[in-house]
């Protein structure tokens, strides 16, 4: 057990600055779309599905400030993350 736990622990030290930079910025970009798409929710909820969202809304937006926090301590700025953005969307409109 004490090897499987080296072994995930190896595989991030693997990571190259660029890729863990890379890697925030997609979990930053994939973390505003869920918060916009909770936030869009919340206004047809109903119920239960009204704490429900707002549980969501919360949650992501705790972990978009979280993130946001680290990404400007690596000195990542907005404008890079909304590049990677766009150009994300035109590999998967390609691909």
């Amino acid at each position: 057990m004490q090897n499987d736990y080296y072994v995930k622990e190896q595989k991030i030290i693997e990571k190259t600055e660029i890729e863990k930079e890379m890697e925030l910025i997609r979990t930053i970009i994939k973390t505003r779309e869920e918060l916009k798409a909770a936030n869009r929710n919340f206004e047809y909820a109903q119920d239960d599905l009204v704490d429900y969202y707002t549980y969501q809304i919360k949650a992501n937006q705790a972990k978009l400030d979280y993130l946001i926090k680290i990404a400007k301590t690596k000195g990542i700025e907005v404008d890079m993350i909304n590049d990677l953005r766009f150009s994300l969307w035109d590999e998967e409109e390609v691909g």
